[in-house]
């Protein structure tokens, strides 16, 4: 029997790999598809709380990637004084799950902090920010210099301000840009 001719009462070969071509690529595009291989971008702009309870909202991010905001924090040393901040970052815009920076000028007290992170799409389209951060606190003197950093980690998930959710002009909508 030649390669090209099928036994009897089998399908002919030809379309046998045209069958199993046809699977393969099937499989492939679902396997594309699958939950965690997300096809929405990860979008900063919006309002945020984290896992202390601390608020922030960053604004519009523009096309260098450059945004600013404000952030609320519910952690502090003196949480009588405890004020909106100041916040200013940056992020990478060439990936879904992209990744950022930002810097808060503590209004209430004498210390700066930085974030890094990156924005995440998790298997339930939920948006997650995971970050690290230091903190840099005043101190006196040189001496001293060794308690003046701390450091940290946060998740932030999106709050939900009761804009429309099905516009695609609110920052908080669930219909999030392609990549």
């Amino acid at each position: 029997m030649s390669p090209a001719r099928s036994a009897p009462g089998c399908p002919p070969a030809a379309d046998m790999v045209h069958a199993t071509s046809s699977l393969l690529l099937l499989l492939l595009s679902l396997a594309l598809l699958a939950p965690g291989h997300s096809a929405k971008k990860c979008l900063l702009t919006g309002v945020w709380t984290n896992d202390l309870g601390s608020n922030m909202t960053i604004g519009a991010v523009n096309n260098r990637g450059e945004f600013s905001g404000t952030y609320h924090t519910a952690v502090a040393d003196m949480p009588n004084n405890i004020t909106k901040s100041p916040l200013l970052g940056i992020q990478n815009n060439t990936v879904c799950q992209p990744t950022f920076g930002f810097t808060v000028r503590w209004n209430f007290s004498e210390s700066t902090s930085v974030f890094v992170g990156q924005c995440f799409i998790d298997r339930n389209g939920k948006e997650v920010l995971k970050t690290k951060w230091l903190q840099r606190l005043s101190v006196g003197n040189l001496g001293d210099d060794w308690k003046a950093t701390r450091i940290g980690n946060n998740d932030f998930t999106r709050m939900h301000t009761g804009k429309n959710e099905d516009d695609p002009e609110s920052p908080t909508s669930a219909t999030v840009l392609e990549c």
